[in-house]
């Protein structure tokens, strides 16, 4: 089974502090550590160099064990908090999944 990357872009909103963005991902990993399947979770501000971020600021990746787990995470309710949680702080998202 091939592992899964889960890769999400964010645009905060405008007056969305960095204390709020940090909570939100803060909050993300306390998911990432609750649910089986995930097995590693990174984020951070873009750093690009190359202006090709599209207004994007903010980004994070999950790796999943595999497609499965990736779907038991999706609708999870640990999952449906954090969206409720940082879904208002947002001007845009865009998630892309990708096989290993």
């Amino acid at each position: 089974m091939a592992k899964i990357k889960h890769i999400a872009f964010f645009k905060f909103k405008p007056g969305v502090t960095d204390d709020q963005i940090i909570q939100a991902f803060d909050l993300l990993m306390e998911v990432s550590e609750s649910i089986d399947g995930i097995e590693d979770y990174v984020w951070g501000p873009n750093t690009s160099p190359e202006g090709l971020s599209q207004g994007y600021t903010h980004a994070f990746v999950m790796t999943f064990r595999d497609a499965a787990a990736r779907d038991g995470y999706l609708p999870h309710p640990e999952h449906d908090k954090f969206k409720e949680a940082a879904l208002p702080l947002l001007d845009g998202a865009a998630v892309v999944d990708f096989e290993l």
